[in-house]
C-alpha cells in the first residue's frame, strides 16, 4: 500500500508523489491525518526563502524535498512495539486516539533539555516537522501534507477532547504562538495586532480570551481588517490608506494619548517593528514574533540576542482549556477557513504562477485535506 503526499521538490517545485505506507519503529507512532495547517513557514519554503532559526546556533536551511506540514491533527493509525506514547498528562495512548504532535522534537538528552527550565528551542539537536526533515530519507512522512505521518519517539502527543472538533484542534499550534500574551496582557488592557493575517486573528482571539478591554487591529488588506472586527477588534486601521504617523495618532486617540499596553506584531515584515515600537506606550510590552523574510542583519542579532538570554519565542502546547477555545473560535472559524483536497493543492500553486507543477502516480477522490486561509 502507498501513501500519498504533497511535497515541494525544490523552491517553486511542487508534486504529489506516493511513498512506503510505513511500519512504526519501537516508540514511534503512524498518524492517519485529518487535517494540517499552512503556515507562512510553508510559504516562504515554496519561495526559497529557507533559511531557519536565522541569527542562532540552529540556522539552517530548508531540507529539501520536503513534505511539510507541522500544524497538525489526526488519529494515531499504529504504535511501535514496547511502551506505549503517552500524552500530556502521561496517559498511555493507542491506536484509534485523536492527538495534536508537537511540531519539535527535541533530543531529551542535551544539558537544555536535561536542566528542568530551558526553552525546547536551544536544545542541541533539535528537529522540525516538515523543516528539517527530508521526505528523501525512509520512512520519509515527516510532514502532515500527507495522508499520514510518521512521528519519531520522544514526539510530545496531545489528546484532543472528544467534543473538541479536528479543524479547531488544527489550530493548536498556531494558538501555542499566542503564549507570550498571556504573561503581557492584564485584564482591560489595550492590545493592538499589527497585521491580521491567521497568526495575528489567534492573537486579538486570545487576547479577547484574557480579558483585553479594547483590540486594535491593522492591515493592508480590507478583508483581514473584516475578520478582525468579526474577532472583536474595536478599531481597525487600513495601513493601504494611512501613513504611519495617521495610525500613530488614531491609537494615542483611542487610548488617552499614551499608546497601546501590548502590541503584537504578526506582519512578518522587518520594516513594521519600528512602528510596533511608535504605537506601544511607555511602559509597555511589544511581542515581536517574526523579523522579515529574508532575514536582515538586525534580525539576525535580536535572534540571537533572544536565544541567548533564553526569553520564550513561541509559547507552549496546553490542553486544559480546549473546550473554552473551541467554543470561542468555532461559529469564526467556520466562516474563515476551508478544506483543500490533496490534488488541488497543485492547482493552487499553479494558479499563483508555479511553471513546475507535476502530478506523480495521482489517483483522485480521498486523501488528506488541509487548511489555509482565503486570499
Amino acid at each position: 500500500m502507498s501513501v500519498r503526499a504533497a511535497v515541494i521538490e525544490a523552491p517553486g517545485r511542487f508534486a504529489v508523489e506516493s511513498f512506503p505506507d510505513p511500519d512504526p519503529g519501537p516508540g514511534a507512532v503512524v498518524l492517519s491525518m485529518h487535517y494540517s495547517g499552512i503556515c507562512g513557514t510553508d510559504k516562504h519554503t515554496w519561495r526559497g526563502e529557507s533559511i531557519q532559526y536565522a541569527g542562532t546556533d540552529h540556522e539552517r536551511d530548508a531540507a529539501y524535498p520536503l513534505i511539510c506540514g507541522h500544524e497538525n491533527v489526526g488519529v494515531i493509525e499504529a504504535v511501535g512495539p514496547g511502551d506505549p506514547p503517552l500524552d500530556e498528562l502521561g496517559r498511555p495512548l493507542r491506536a484509534g486516539d485523536r492527538v495534536v504532535p508537537a511540531p519539535n522534537l527535541t533530543c531529551g538528552r542535551c544539558r537544555f533539555c536535561l536542566d528542568g527550565f530551558s526553552p525546547y528551542y536551544l536544545c542541541t539537536a533539535l528537529q522540525d516537522y516538515g523543516n528539517s526533515l527530508t521526505c528523501a530519507e525512509p520512512p520519509h512522512l515527516f510532514g502532515g501534507w500527507s495522508e499520514r505521518m510518521y512521528l519519531l519517539p520522544g514526539t510530545r502527543l496531545f489528546r484532543v477532547p472528544d467534543e473538541l472538533p479536528s479543524r479547531i484542534a488544527a489550530l493548536t499550534e498556531v494558538m501555542a504562538v499566542t503564549h507570550g500574551l498571556d504573561a503581557a496582557v492584564g485584564f482591560g488592557d489595550t492590545v493592538l495586532v499589527l497585521g491580521v493575517g491567521p497568526l495575528g486573528l489567534m492573537h486579538l482571539a486570545k487576547a479577547e480570551m484574557l480579558g483585553a478591554g479594547r483590540l486594535i487591529a491593522t492591515d493592508v488588506l480590507p478583508e483581514r481588517l473584516e475578520h478582525a472586527g468579526a474577532f472583536g477588534a474595536d478599531l481597525v486601521l487600513d495601513a493601504s490608506a494611512t501613513t504611519a504617523e495617521e495610525r500613530r495618532e488614531a491609537v494615542r486617540e483611542a487610548t488617552g494619548g499614551l499608546g497601546a499596553d501590548v502590541v503584537a506584531d504578526c506582519s512578518g515584515r522587518a520594516e513594521t517593528f519600528p512602528e510596533a515600537l511608535g504605537l506601544v506606550r511607555p511602559g509597555g510590552t511589544v511581542a515581536g514574533l517574526e523579523f522579515g523574510v529574508p532575514p536582515s542583519p538586525a534580525a539576525r542579532a535580536l535572534w540571537r540576542l533572544y536565544t541567548r538570554i533564553g526569553l520564550p519565542l513561541s509559547g507552549r502546547l496546553i490542553a486544559p482549556g480546549w473546550h473554552d477555545v473551541g467554543e470561542f473560535l468555532g461559529p469564526s472559524i467556520e466562516e474563515l477557513w476551508w478544506r483543500i483536497p490533496l490534488e488541488r493543492m497543485l492547482g493552487l500553486w499553479r494558479d499563483a504562477g508555479v511553471e513546475d507543477v507535476r502530478f506523480r502516480r495521482l489517483s483522485l477522490g480521498g486523501g488528506i485535506v488541509i487548511w489555509g486561509r482565503r486570499g
